[in-house]
C-alpha cells in the first residue's frame, strides 16, 4: 500500500512540475538550439527553419547564447540572416556585452555555464506567409587585427527564439 501511495505520488509531483515548466512559457512561439562543438568556426553558420503563417501579429525575436569561461571575449559579434520565403534575404551585422567590467560572464546560470538572451528584433512583424530561415554566424575579431576569429572558444549552444508580445 505504501509502496504504491509512493509511487502515485512520485507520478503527480513529475506530472506538476511537467505542466508547471510548460505553463510558464506561453510566449514561446518557436524556440530551438543547436550544439556547438568545442569552438564556432568563422565560416560556421548556424541555421532555424521555421514556417509562419501570421503577418499581422508582432514578435519578439532573440538569439540565446550559452557561453562557458573559455569564452575570451566581452563582447560577441554576430551576422544574423533572414531568408524570407519571398528569397529576400535581410542582413544585420550585432554587438553584445557577454561579461561584466570585472571579467565575469554575463546572463543566466549557476555553474560556469551562462544563457544569454539577446534582442534580435522587438516588436516585428512577418512580411510574408511560408518558410523562414535564420543563419547566424560569429563575427569576432581581435583588436587591432582585420581577420575574424577562425575558431571562437566558449560557445557550447546557439538559439534562436521568437516570442509573442503578448
Amino acid at each position: 500500500m505504501t509502496t504504491t501511495r509512493l509511487k502515485n505520488s512520485g507520478f503527480l509531483f513529475a506530472l506538476a512540475v511537467s505542466i508547471s515548466l510548460f505553463s510558464c512559457d506561453k510566449k514561446r512561439v518557436f524556440d530551438e538550439y543547436r550544439e556547438i562543438d568545442g569552438s564556432w568556426h568563422q565560416k560556421q553558420k548556424i541555421a532555424f527553419t521555421f514556417e509562419q503563417q501570421d503577418t499581422v501579429t508582432k514578435y519578439n525575436m532573440f538569439v540565446n547564447v550559452r557561453n562557458n569561461n573559455d569564452y575570451p571575449f566581452n563582447n560577441l559579434f554576430l551576422i544574423v540572416s533572414m531568408l524570407q520565403p519571398d528569397g529576400v534575404t535581410k542582413v544585420d551585422t550585432l554587438e553584445y556585452q557577454m561579461a561584466n567590467p570585472d571579467g565575469s560572464l554575463m546572463g543566466d546560470g549557476f555553474s560556469d555555464v551562462k544563457e544569454s538572451k539577446l534582442w534580435y528584433k522587438e516588436k516585428a512583424k512577418f512580411s510574408k506567409p511560408g518558410k523562414y530561415v535564420v543563419s547566424i554566424e560569429q563575427a569576432v575579431r581581435e583588436t587591432g587585427k582585420v581577420a575574424g576569429m577562425e575558431q571562437l572558444p566558449g560557445i557550447s549552444e546557439i538559439g534562436f527564439r521568437i516570442e509573442n508580445t503578448k
